[in-house]
């Protein structure tokens, strides 16, 4: 499979609803262009794992997010793209209710895990997407940013 350059770093960030129902925007542009993700995309210089978390979700959806912890961390080297994404779970800070498709989204969604196969999902998502559900639902642990500075994540018994 070729790649172009150098790796990418990219983010997203894995919402839930108090429904347990993940939000995921239908990519409207290469990689991965129809394919059904988490808000998310890649990091701009200078910025913070967090930040570009942030900027990327609302960027796509309108909503504005805090991550809490590092759900997964994944390599994605298709469509002459080579990236490491990190996985954020996230909660929603505004009313989910108010979620729009923006930038690169061509549609948004509010999604059971019991529907997940009723939507056209990459190539080792499902997993990331069963642990971060793990997370909402408080029976798992993550990588957590201890310091508060946005940079160094590691793991800790999940506190609920």
């Amino acid at each position: 499979m070729a790649t172009t350059g150098l790796p990418a770093i990219g983010v997203s960030g894995i919402v839930f609803n108090s429904s347990g129902k993940v939000l995921l925007i239908q990519r409207s542009k290469p990689p991965a262009d129809g394919q059904w993700h988490p808000p998310g995309g890649k990091l701009e210089p200078g910025e913070s794992l967090i930040e570009g978390c942030r900027r990327e979700v609302f960027e796509e959806t309108g909503l504005t997010v805090t991550p809490r912890s590092i759900a997964a961390v994944v390599e994605r080297r298709m469509e002459g793209f080579h990236y490491v994404i990190i996985d954020f779970f996230a909660d929603c800070m505004d009313d989910p209710e108010q979620a729009r498709a923006g930038d690169d989204a061509a549609a948004l969604a509010w999604v059971a895990p019991d529907e997940y196969g009723d939507y056209s999902l990459p190539v080792g998502l499902l997993p990331v997407l069963k642990t971060a559900y793990a997370l909402w639902a408080g029976n798992a642990a993550g990588l957590f940013d201890t310091e508060g500075n946005g940079s160094d994540f590691v793991a800790l018994e999940f506190q609920t």
